[in-house]
């Protein structure tokens, strides 16, 4: 290998950088003493941390964010969640354009990487779609806060309302409202319905919103047949998003029915909403209404499951993605039924589509397991705690059964790397450091079968 080819940086490299440099300086700006209500600073493993959770919109804190930072350094997280929600290259192509800047082919090969997108076709109109939507978003979003924080806050519920709005559409779970995260406002209608809502869109994916807009407009010619007039991603990102939220909606009311901690003394309908807003947060959005560390062993295991998926591509969610999710299933079951081409709404998927699903799946999974063993042999933490800890940060999710404020040193440094780690994304890793080229084979390998299972 050449020199040259050696040290040549790919887009991929560029976004991965770009993050971890966005992260760095966010981890100064939180090191100084203006960052700080009582204006000392705090270690810098603790900004280096809380720049990473806002970077990558994760949500874990080792410092309450409420009463640790001031107004300056509630703005820089709150910047950084944009970042992070958006993506560094969004933003930086968003400025570009602003400044009239020209848009060349390597800046587009970054927008498509970025985004996981299979064309450089309008990639500039879809960027400024994408911000426009996104502060739309959180503006409306805001405004529905309002009603709520500020008769409780004064003025400061503006401000309380924007940042949570913000943090809530990017699927951060960082809240400047109190310790506890949203715990008191369990039962409260307006901040269930604005913070899912908004956790729900960004999950949802960018793509799947231009999709739903391009068939709504011709809605009143073809009423009843929108559904079948979405692209199949936007098909399974819909149907598998709306069935993992009810399933686990179901199994959390049905699993902490009972339980004096959580929904025990609840009425009916608090259960019901409370046991929506869990399933909706595990989407990777990582406010809390009750606290983890009082569910119930098995609610946890679901809500394990839940938090591995995550939401959906090209959005502001992590996890290994309900696409990837729906494709395993199918995968599955059309070897259970001795079938050969895999489908979905009666499409059969590519086996590009079918190894990416699969390389997904593994990287991530690795990822949790190395997170697991070593925040295991770092901290004297139960198995629960910690795998619930190293699933939440590699799924960007952002929720703790209280561990995240007792993570020693070693302990943050995992946690940290975990959730870069899961930010950027498992493939995305896997292609950045396969700096190999792979050959091409003139003459092909001999096939031979194997037993498996």
């Amino acid at each position: 290998m050449s020199k040259r080819n050696f040290f040549r940086i790919s887009t991929t490299h560029i976004i991965l950088f770009s993050f971890l440099l966005v992260i760095l300086t966010g981890s100064l700006l939180l090191s100084l003493p203006i960052s700080t209500q009582n204006r000392e600073p705090v270690a810098y493993i603790d900004a280096l941390f809380t720049a990473t959770t806002a970077t990558c919109v994760t949500g874990l804190v080792t410092l309450p964010t409420v009463t640790t930072w001031s107004l300056f350094g509630q703005a820089v997280i709150l910047i950084l969640i944009q970042i992070g929600g958006l993506g560094t290259i969004t933003v930086l192509t968003g400025v570009m354009v602003a400044m009239h800047k020209r848009i060349g082919m390597k800046d587009r090969q970054l927008i498509q990487d970025a985004f996981n997108l299979n064309t450089m076709s309008g990639l500039v109109r879809f960027v400024k779609k994408v911000i426009f939507g996104t502060l739309l978003a959180e503006g409306i979003g805001a405004l529905f806060y309002m009603t709520v924080f500020i008769p409780e806050f004064g003025t400061k519920g503006i401000w309380i309302s924007i940042f949570n709005s913000v943090s809530a559409f990017c699927n951060a779970g960082i809240d400047i409202i109190a310790e506890n995260s949203l715990c008191n406002y369990a039962t409260n209608p307006m901040i269930n319905t604005v913070t899912s809502v908004l956790i729900i869109l960004g999950g949802l994916g960018f793509i799947v919103w231009w999709d739903v807009f391009r068939v709504c407009k011709d809605f009143k010619k073809q009423k009843f047949s929108c559904f079948r007039r979405l692209t199949l991603h936007s098909k399974i990102v819909l149907a598998t998003t709306m069935a993992l939220i009810l399933f686990g909606a179901l199994l959390i009311l049905t699993l902490e029915y009972n339980n004096p901690l959580t929904l025990g003394n609840m009425s009916f309908f608090d259960k019901l909403q409370i046991s929506f807003f869990q399933s909706v947060t595990l989407r990777t959005a990582g406010f809390a209404t009750v606290a983890q560390e009082n569910l119930t062993t098995s609610s946890s295991l679901v809500c394990l499951i839940l938090m591995l998926i995550g939401g959906s591509p090209v959005g502001t969610a992590g996890g290994i993605k309900t696409v990837t999710f729906a494709v395993l299933l199918a995968t599955a079951f059309t070897t259970i039924r001795n079938r050969k081409e895999v489908s979905l709404f009666g499409r059969n998927l590519a086996k590009e589509t079918l190894y990416k699903t699969v390389a997904v799946f593994v990287t991530f999974s690795f990822i949790v397991f190395a997170s697991a063993l070593l925040l295991s042999m770092v901290t004297n933490a139960s198995a629960l705690d910690i795998l619930y800890e190293t699933v939440s940060a590699t799924a960007t999710v952002g929720l703790s059964r209280n561990l995240t404020p007792f993570l020693n040193i070693p302990g943050k440094l995992i946690i940290i790397a975990t959730m870069y780690f899961g930010r950027v994304g498992p493939i995305s890793l896997a292609i950045a450091f396969n700096i190999k080229k792979e050959t091409v084979n003139i003459i092909k390998n001999p096939t031979e079968n194997i037993t498996v299972g």
